[in-house]
């Protein structure tokens, strides 16, 4: 099993919050997007997520916006 290391996981970006560059940690999750438990397998999407190390405001952006 692999692991991930803070250098890897950890980058220098923009915060919307803070309104300045900061430390964010990056992660990507699976997330179903049917309501409906028919189907939902084919609804599950990537969604890349940026927590600020500074302010611990987290936000979700869509990778697959087909």
């Amino acid at each position: 099993m692999s692991k991930s290391t803070d250098a890897l996981s950890t980058i220098q970006e923009r915060c919307l919050y803070c309104d300045r560059e900061t430390s964010h940690k990056i992660s990507i999750i699976i997330i179903t997007e049917s309501k409906s438990e028919e189907n939902s397998e084919f609804s599950r999407e990537p969604y890349r997520v940026s927590r600020c190390m500074q302010c611990g405001r987290e936000t979700k952006e869509r990778m697959n916006n087909a």
